[in-house]
């Protein structure tokens, strides 16, 4: 082993300029060597890492296709206070047209009649002759109860009407024949009249018998039970074979009546003059049937009648409305929106529902000019149809107002108008996959993109995944021992 002359300095030359040991070097200076060379790598990737850290987030936020960046976002950019994006809104043109006056209101589809089919006799059940659910009219034949004792009893009362007309008219010939003979003076007057009472008992008894034969020939009729009014039957509440009895709660079925059919609502008590004085004039006023979101329109009719006094609970008043429903539309118990038109208001200023807005100044439009620039604008309102409203005073036929994006609008701001049509069709569904909207992307740009993309490592990578790239573009190696 060689060791430096005494008197002579140690020369420490940096790690990078000292010259390649010879083989014979000891082992504790290769050892140091090797120390050395790796706290200089450590310090310089570190210092590399630090330096290059920020560009994830600037390459997002603050890079080329970023918001922040200078180009795009920065003091004095486009995006900047000067240069702000437009907000976009959907507008709409008031016009001026014929504005019909509607009250809604809700309610309830009614049957006209709603009729339960019960035997009127008690007898075992033969038959049954009508389908669930199908259309009846009133006298068709419904089912049958076992008619032979009723037909006996008919045939019993008609024998003994028979019997007693006999006596009576025998009881009649005798009569004659004393009043003749008293005409002869031959019989006392005593049995005449006997015989003008035996007579008069016939005629109550065969009287008793008439009544007898027709009951009895009502109840046979009742064996056939037929349908009291039209309309749908509804599920059998009966079989065949069992006895049924006059006071079953059931009934054999239940028909309702459903061509035509009536609708009950109720409106605000406030609108009431105004239907009173259509009606009371003779007025059919047409009333509109809608379902339960508005979108289907079930059926067309008049309205009937109002009711007789306001609910005072409600501070409403019950409405009737009868509707052909040819179609069927319309079923009992059915909920409805009720529209009922009052009145029609001609060259009326009309506005969207969806441009009213109502704050501390009352109610208002948000209104935009041929430069963009919006302006609010109070207005008064008049009757509505549920999608349209009558303005009174504060907007003019031409005018453009917000109906959808107006929750950030302010005054004198700048928009820019879109087409939801348009608008929708350039917003990606929220549920696409990053790695699908990406492949979209790099087919689209070709394959400069991925390419770039691998050899910086990604943009969005986290480092670690960056620093892997990097290395794998630059062949660099780890030092070999």
């Amino acid at each position: 082993m060689s060791h430096p002359e005494q008197g002579q300095p140690n020369p420490s030359p940096s790690p990078s300029s000292r010259p390649p040991l010879p083989p014979g070097t000891p082992r504790r200076n290769r050892r140091g060597l090797y120390a050395g060379l790796l706290v200089l790598l450590l310090a310089g990737g570190g210092w590399y890492w630090y330096a290059h850290r920020g560009d994830a987030p600037k390459g997002i936020a603050g890079g080329p296709g970023g918001a922040s960046g200078p180009a795009a976002g920065g003091p004095g950019g486009p995006g900047g206070r000067a240069g702000m994006p437009r907000s976009p809104v959907v507008v709409a043109t008031v016009v001026q047209r014929d504005m019909e006056v509607v009250l809604n209101g809700l309610g309830n589809v009614t049957p006209v009649s709603n009729v339960t089919v019960r035997a009127q006799v008690s007898g075992p059940l033969l038959k049954v002759l009508f389908k669930e659910g199908q259309m009846v009219k009133a006298g068709d034949v419904l089912a049958e109860i076992d008619p032979r004792p009723f037909q006996a009893a008919l045939d019993q009362a008609v024998g003994q009407l028979a019997r007693d007309q006999a006596l009576l008219q025998n009881a009649r010939l005798d009569q004659q024949r004393y009043r003749t003979l008293l005409g002869q003076d031959s019989i006392s007057k005593q049995q005449v009249d006997t015989q003008d009472a035996l007579v008069r008992q016939y005629e109550g008894v065969v009287k008793t018998d008439q009544g007898n034969v027709a009951n009895a020939r009502l109840q046979l009729g009742y064996t056939k039970i037929v349908a009291p009014v039209s309309g749908r039957i509804g599920l059998r509440q009966v079989d065949p074979g069992n006895i049924v009895n006059t006071g079953d709660t059931n009934g054999i079925a239940l028909i309702t009546q459903i061509q035509p059919i009536a609708v009950m609502y109720t409106i605000p008590e406030d609108n009431l003059p105004s239907v009173l004085k259509k009606l009371n004039a003779g007025e059919k006023l047409p009333v509109q049937a809608w379902d339960r979101q508005v979108r289907n329109q079930l059926g067309e009719g008049t309205l009937l009648t109002t009711d007789n006094q306001i609910d005072t609970t409600t501070g409403t008043v019950k409405l009737k409305a009868v509707f052909p429903n040819a179609d069927g539309m319309l079923f009992p118990n059915q909920f409805v929106n009720v529209r009922t038109r009052v009145d029609t208001l001609k060259d009326a200023t009309v506005v969207p529902v969806a441009a009213i807005q109502r704050g501390q100044q009352g109610t208002f439009v948000y209104t935009v000019d041929e430069a963009s620039k919006v302006k609010v604008q109070v207005v008064t309102l008049g009757p509505g149809d549920g999608s349209r409203s009558a303005v009174l005073k504060g907007l003019a036929p031409g005018q453009r107002v917000v109906v959808d994006g107006a929750d950030r609008l302010k005054e004198g701001m700048t928009v820019e108008t879109v087409d939801p049509a348009a608008r929708a069709a350039a917003v990606a569904p929220a549920s696409q996959p990053r790695a699908r909207a990406r492949r979209h992307r790099d087919g689209a740009g070709g394959a400069s993109g991925a390419q770039a993309d691998a050899g910086a490592g990604g943009a969005s990578a986290p480092p670690g995944e960056r620093r892997r790239h990097r290395d794998a573009g630059t062949g660099a190696s780890a030092p070999q021992q």
